[in-house]
């Protein structure tokens, strides 16, 4: 792959980007004519019931960014104004340092059984004994992850209480391999409830995966230029910032949104299952019983930025919507991930990013002048502007200040 540091990339045509994006991801014609479309209503009407059409989202390309040493072109589908421009800034600023360090641990994901009307006593010591045909029978409904060593690895047992009195947990710890593995575990606790059932003398009721994948976290770190940033002034800022959302969960709520809009920005232009993201996210940033930052931030002896983040990230490069979406399959290649754990780490390396790229912004100049100046051609947009006259009048608006549907009309008339 060639350098992901495009000099320009936001300045040039749509021709001369997809130019670039093909040549950096070794993507066929056929793939790059992808771009054009996006899906058929035939294959919508395959994936939901009762479609009527496609919707459209933006499909933007950040650029500069390296993870583990490799140059990675970053897919990214949201409507938000200047998120993609943000993220490729702060991948500038940790390239400096060598970019981003990422990891992301074995795929493991928890299926849940629940089980009512057991002794419990007795239920936990029938599963220990019925452990070995739990795990044979889980494993018998895939035979790919058996055959690559993966699948239902562990069964345990666990009370939980409730206002209606104490329920039995069964859980199955599985290994999806590249897969998100919500199909295959769903399955795997279906298929287990009989022996569960004969083991336990109770009923299983719900037989379904969590999302909170505590066991499947990535994690991505990078050190951030502080002259990049603003100095040391604006990088005293940032840390303060990053301390008030440690601490004050108001802040903590908006500082976190911005990092989902560098992961499910990702997760959403390569098909991955953005509400299970979003909801183990937040829910692992209140592991300790308080909501607080997903990230963590500090100020290193040469004045820049060191910054982490970790969360339970579950996604796949098989199966799912990758299997039936060619627009989210050309993504994924668009990354050059090769398995399940590349691309976690180049989604944990993007919510990095926007983080930074919001603390930044919260500290120097504030949110609104930057994300304005690009919602001006939306402005304009909606006031009648022709594309021919879109640029013209939302530089106007942004010069004077005035970023307005009024403003726009204004400049439309003319004197």
């Amino acid at each position: 792959m060639s350098s992901s540091a495009i000099p320009d990339f936001f300045k040039k045509d749509r021709a001369e980007r997809i130019r670039l994006v093909k040549e950096h991801a070794g993507l066929t014609e056929e793939e790059a004519r992808l771009l054009d479309g996006g899906i058929s209503f035939a294959e919508a009407d395959r994936m939901v019931e009762n479609a009527i059409g496609t919707f459209a989202l933006p499909l933007g390309i950040a650029t500069n960014f390296a993870v583990n040493g490799r140059d990675v072109l970053v897919p990214m589908v949201i409507e938000e104004p200047s998120v993609v421009a943000a993220a490729s800034r702060a991948a500038k600023a940790a390239r400096i340092h060598g970019g981003f360090t990422a990891k992301a641990t074995d795929p493991l994901v928890p299926g849940q059984i629940q089980v009512l009307g057991a002794d419990m006593g007795r239920a936990a010591e029938g599963i220990r004994a019925a452990s070995r045909e739990i795990l044979d029978t889980a494993n018998a409904c895939s035979s790919t992850l058996s055959k690559m060593g993966r699948g239902a690895r562990e069964v345990t047992t666990r009370e939980v209480g409730t206002d209606t009195g104490p329920m039995l947990l069964i859980e199955l710890l599985v290994d999806v391999g590249d897969a998100m593995g919500a199909n295959v575990v769903n399955s795997m606790c279906e298929a287990v409830a009989p022996v569960i059932e004969r083991a336990t003398g109770g009923e299983a009721v719900l037989r379904i995966l969590s999302n909170y994948t505590t066991q499947r976290l990535a994690r991505a770190s990078a050190v951030f230029d502080g002259s990049m940033a603003g100095g040391p002034g604006i990088v005293g800022k940032m840390i303060s910032a990053y301390q008030l959302a440690r601490y004050d969960v108001y802040r903590a709520v908006t500082h976190n949104k911005g990092v989902m809009n560098g992961c499910i920005a990702v997760s959403g232009a390569t098909g991955q299952d953005s509400r299970a993201i979003e909801a183990a996210a937040h829910a692992y940033a209140a592991r300790s019983g308080r909501y607080t930052s997903l990230t963590e931030w500090s100020q290193d002896s040469q004045g820049n930025l060191v910054g982490s983040l970790e969360m339970p990230l579950s996604v796949g490069t098989v199966g799912g919507v990758t299997a039936v979406h060619p627009l989210a399959r050309l993504c994924i290649k668009m990354t050059g991930a090769s398995s399940a754990g590349e691309l976690a780490c180049v989604i944990v390396s993007a919510g990095l990013a926007q983080n930074f790229a919001a603390l930044r912004a919260l500290s120097a100049e504030g949110i609104q002048k930057g994300h304005m100046r690009l919602h001006a051609r939306n402005v304009a947009a909606a006031a009648g502007a022709t594309p021919d006259q879109i640029d013209g009048i939302a530089a106007k608006m942004a010069e004077e200040g005035d970023i307005s549907p009024r403003r726009a009309r204004e400049l439309l008339d003319g004197p």
